[in-house]
């Protein structure tokens, strides 16, 4: 039991440690310091910390600090997005619908863009209505779209601007149904948060 308490008082002592170091890498990345930021996040990584993880796949991607590889951004994001991380669930969606660094996997993007959704990310809900809306990757459902626009709120310009375009397309029936499927998964995913 002892052992117990003293690695919860561990954990409890490292986390501020962690976001120290997060905001150290994420600053020096701001100011275009990539070797403090390559440095800083690969330490975090390397202590199995998802933020840290994040930002070595962002740095990949975007080769800052470090040769761009698509594959080594897709391997770190998909570290991170597996703890929950929920902009790097939304990268390693985009990248499985891009074929970046993945096999295109537009199940896998769908996959890894609701958990997005369901993590709080604002682009995955848009992520997925264009795809619904385009039918490129999962069959075309203006209804489910208009959902996903719906779900991405008033915070995502694409989104409202896509949401619009569809508002003409949508029949009053159809309108109701989509707003009611937003309302209900927004409701579930709230509720999911709180627990």
């Amino acid at each position: 039991m002892k052992y117990l308490i003293f690695a919860m008082v561990l954990i409890w002592a490292m986390t501020p440690l962690a976001e120290a170091g997060y905001q150290e890498a994420t600053d020096a990345f701001d100011k275009g310091d990539s070797l403090t930021a390559l440095k800083e996040f690969q330490s975090l990584a390397d202590d199995n910390d998802a933020s840290g993880q994040y930002g070595l796949g962002i740095m990949h991607d975007l080769g800052e600090g470090v040769s761009q590889s698509s594959e080594q951004a897709a391997k770190w994001y998909q570290l991170s997005a597996e703890q929950g991380h929920a902009d790097a669930q939304n990268n390693l969606g985009v990248m499985y619908e891009e074929g970046e660094g993945v096999p295109r996997n537009y199940d896998e993007a769908m996959r890894w863009y609701r958990r997005a959704a369901e993590s709080g990310n604002k682009d995955a809900p848009n992520n997925m209505g264009v795809i619904y809306m385009s039918g490129v990757g999962a069959i075309k459902d203006p209804v489910k779209a208009y959902m996903w626009f719906s779900v991405a709120g008033k915070v995502d310009p694409a989104a409202i601007s896509n949401k619009k375009f569809l508002l003409k397309r949508l029949t009053p029936d159809e309108l109701a149904r989509a707003k009611n499927m937003a309302q209900e998964w927004l409701k579930i995913r709230d509720q999911k948060n709180k627990n």
